[in-house]
């Protein structure tokens, strides 16, 4: 059985989700705040093992057009380093939007600012599989 995790990548935060078991939606798992490179790349591979992944998507931050943005090289590096230390398949997945979606619905929810913090990263890793998930869901169909 397939199962996914998700990592949205940031230079502070890395946000975690997971899919269901049934591989039809994402959950919000939790944050990550980052200590160092190498430190980051073990903590996710080791999360990605107890979350029993057997694949991982990575959001890669593309500008609006689709083009590298000044984000998209430092998280490129990352997920080299990640596909290094982990044996299953790690795919990236355009993430443009994701955070902003996230935080509209959190707005909407009432969170307040400094609490959304907690949540966002998250929220835009679930995003992020959500779309991987419709996109695979479809092909199957």
């Amino acid at each position: 059985m397939e199962r996914y995790v998700a990592f949205d990548i940031g230079d502070k935060r890395i946000g975690v989700a997971v899919s269901d078991p049934f591989n039809t939606y994402a959950l919000p798992s939790q944050t990550y705040f980052r200590k160092n490179f190498k430190e980051d790349i073990a903590a996710l591979a080791a999360l990605a093992r107890e979350k029993g992944a057997t694949a991982i998507v990575c959001g890669l931050p593309v500008n609006f057009d689709g083009t590298e943005a000044l984000q998209t090289q430092k998280t490129e590096r990352f997920i080299s380093a990640l596909k290094e230390a982990v044996s299953v398949p790690v795919i990236c997945e355009d993430e443009r939007f994701t955070t902003v979606m996230a935080h509209e619905t959190l707005i909407s929810e009432g969170m307040r600012r400094e609490k959304r913090k907690q949540y966002v990263d998250a929220l835009a890793a679930a995003n992020i599989l959500d779309g991987y998930l419709q996109k695979i869901n479809k092909k199957g169909e």
